[in-house]
């Protein structure tokens, strides 16, 4: 291991729109780093804790609830995460992969109409950078149409075109020292090599 995360454990977060194939990338990343010889967690927000799971009770059923109120959720939702999940698992020295963090409530919620720079502060403010974020990035139709394809419900409140239009361009506006964007319109394979290429200042992969 070299880079940002020489010595100690190391936080990566994949991040982009539902149907970009965030959970297949930190899968195949994951596998690839264990095969290197690394220690890996896998982990996801919003969490199945209580927090997370009320998150995806009120975005699945439709519920409407303030972008101030669902951000506070998700913040709560985080405090545990980081608390008991990743600053342990850093603190031994792991690497975390984490499908979705941070970026996405400044992509999301300020897509509802907060503001994107201060909800980045707030978290910032409160939890630990990752050592790097790989953005996977694909139009909303594109990401729409592999929801479907998997036969999922679509979540009736973020995955709605015009919405993920603003997601979109939000994440596009990110100008952050550990963003690294990826296309995600290739096949899982060739997206995973990019995310190797993007992660060799971290990771010797053999």
């Amino acid at each position: 291991m070299g880079g940002g995360c020489l010595g100690r454990g190391c936080l990566i977060a994949f991040e982009g729109i539902d149907g970009a194939g965030k959970t297949t990338q930190v899968e195949l990343l994951a596998a690839a780093l264990r095969d290197a010889g690394h220690r890996v967690l896998m982990t996801r927000e919003p969490t199945g804790g209580p927090h997370g799971e009320e998150i995806r009770s009120l975005s699945s059923r439709g519920i409407e609830i303030s972008a101030e109120e669902e951000l506070d959720y998700f913040i709560a939702d985080r405090r545990q995460h980081v608390g008991e999940v990743i600053a342990p698992a850093l603190a031994r020295g792991e690497v975390v992969i984490t499908d979705r963090y941070f970026l996405s409530n400044v992509a999301y919620q300020g897509a509802r109409g907060l503001s994107p720079r201060e909800i980045l502060h707030r978290n910032q403010s409160e939890f630990p950078d990752p050592d790097v974020v790989l953005l996977l990035e694909t139009s909303p139709s594109r990401g729409l149409d592999r929801v479907r394809k998997r036969a999922e419900d679509l979540n009736r409140s973020f995955e709605e075109e015009a919405f993920l239009t603003r997601v979109v361009a939000i994440f596009d506006s990110l100008e952050i020292p550990y963003l690294r964007r990826i296309s995600a319109d290739a096949s899982p394979g060739i997206v995973h090599a990019s995310v190797r290429e993007a992660l060799t200042e971290f990771f010797d992969f053999g």
